[in-house]
Parts: C-alpha cells; sequence; structure tokens
C-alpha cells in the first residue's frame, strides 16, 4: 500500500476488499488480457498498473457508487422498479456498463474494448461475481472490476509503447 493514498483511495480499496476483491484478482484479469502481448510479462507488473488504476479520483467514485448501489439492493432499499433490475442484473439495464466505461475511458480506447472482450469471457473473479447464486448482488462490481483490468491492460499496453511517461 502506498503512504501516499488519499483517505477516498483507502475507502474504495476497502470496499473492494470487503466484496471478496483483492488487488491480485484483478491483477489476474490484467495478465489474461495482456499474457499473448508480452512475453516478459509479470504479476508485479499487472499489480503495478491495477495499483495506478486505483489512485485514479474517478475509478474511486465509480467504486464507491457501485458498491453501494449493490449493497442497498441487497438490503431491498431501492424503490421498485430499479430494486428488481439491479436485484436481477437485468442484462438490457446498462447502467452498471456506463460505470464501467468511465473507469476504462481514463486510459483510451483500447480500454474499451478490452473490458468488452473480458465482460463477456468473464474469467476469474469476474465469474464468481457474476453468480447470482452467492446470495450477494454484485450488479455493478463485477463491471467495475472488469473495467479496472481493462483500465490497467491498456495503461500496461500505453506505458510498454512509452506512452504515460509515469503517470
Amino acid at each position: 500500500m502506498r503512504e501516499d493514498q488519499t483517505e477516498l483511495e483507502k475507502k474504495a480499496r476497502d470496499l473492494l476488499h470487503s466484496r471478496g476483491v483483492e488487488i491480485k484478482d484483478i491483477a489476474e484479469l490484467v495478465y489474461y488480457l495482456q499474457a499473448k502481448y508480452f512475453t516478459d510479462l509479470t504479476m508485479d507488473m499487472c499489480t503495478y498498473n491495477v495499483n495506478r488504476v486505483l489512485a485514479k479520483r474517478e475509478v474511486q467514485h465509480a467504486i464507491l457508487t457501485g458498491i453501494e448501489l449493490d449493497v442497498l439492493a441487497e438490503k431491498n432499499q431501492l424503490s421498485e422498479p430499479l430494486l428488481n433490475i439491479i436485484q436481477r442484473d437485468e442484462g438490457l439495464y446498462g447502467i452498471d456498463e456506463v460505470i464501467a466505461y468511465s473507469i476504462v475511458n481514463v486510459y483510451g480506447s483500447i480500454g474499451i474494448t478490452s473490458y468488452g472482450f473480458i465482460d463477456k469471457q468473464k474469467p476469474g473473479i469476474l465469474n464468481e461475481l457474476n453468480d447470482l447464486s452467492s446470495g450477494k448482488i454484485h450488479t455493478f462490481l463485477d463491471d467495475i472490476v472488469g473495467a479496472i483490468a481493462a483500465a490497467a491492460s491498456s495503461r500496461l499496453a500505453h506505458s510498454y509503447a512509452g506512452d504515460l511517461n509515469g503517470q
């Protein structure tokens, strides 16, 4: 953990952890997305890029918003028909993806295609989060985690090409 984390970033990270998502889980998704493009890719490189994405305020806001909506739906504290839509993770709802797009857009258009791919494949933690039988609602969280991985993957691709200059 970086010493210069803001309280907002700490809260976002704590919320991810409280919902069963660890940084290594997201880093594994980055590896899944990028391993065939980088022969020297390591989990440390993936983790570094996930941490850089999580340092962005826009990402922290998306995490807080999405997880709060998932928790409110679990507690039946949303109005109908929104409650039912979120509880069922209605395929045509789309607002969960809109929040995800706010994350992937931070690092350019490659993030959008990576997000679309990983959202359909649902590897690793995404498969677990998407399981409605768990009793937990992760309508927003699965998309947020996939978007963080796609953004970190995009960041990795850009930085490998020398385009980010340490941002």
